[in-house]
């Protein structure tokens, strides 16, 4: 008993099937048919250059303290109410403009930061950051 379809006859093949072979000859051909005459026809561009040379500009940062009395200090010098706003539109004039870092001590009125948040902001000062201490320290 025989399964499947089984010829009497047990010859081996002799031959190679080339029509897998032509197939992938055929592919090869239009692949190149198509990428060599994009390859030969490019198009000139002019790229910029990059510089080696790293911008270093950086900000300047103004720390504005104020005491618990209300005394504002400039980097920890410290400074009429009236030379503050003149000293805060003069830094804004500045390129690249300077950060302002504010730090209110614990038990001063809300007022005086307010006020000087204010003033920066009338200055043109862009950049604001306050700065506080954990609670730990």
């Amino acid at each position: 008993m025989a399964f499947g379809t089984q010829d009497d006859t047990d010859e081996v093949m002799n031959e190679i099937n080339m029509t897998p072979l032509v197939d992938v000859m055929l592919v090869l051909l239009i692949i190149f048919i198509i990428t060599v005459p994009v390859m030969k026809n490019s198009v000139p561009i002019d790229l910029p250059r990059a510089t080696a040379q790293p911008e270093n500009a950086k900000p300047e940062t103004i720390q504005l303290s104020v005491a618990a009395d209300g005394t504002y200090f400039w980097n920890a010098t410290a400074i009429p109410d009236d030379q503050l706003t003149q000293r805060l539109a003069s830094e804004s004039t500045h390129e690249p403009q300077p950060e302002l870092h504010i730090k209110g001590d614990k038990s001063v009125r809300y007022e005086r930061v307010a006020k000087a948040m204010a003033a920066a902001q009338q200055a043109g000062i862009r950049k604001i950051g306050f700065v506080t201490d954990p609670e730990g320290s």
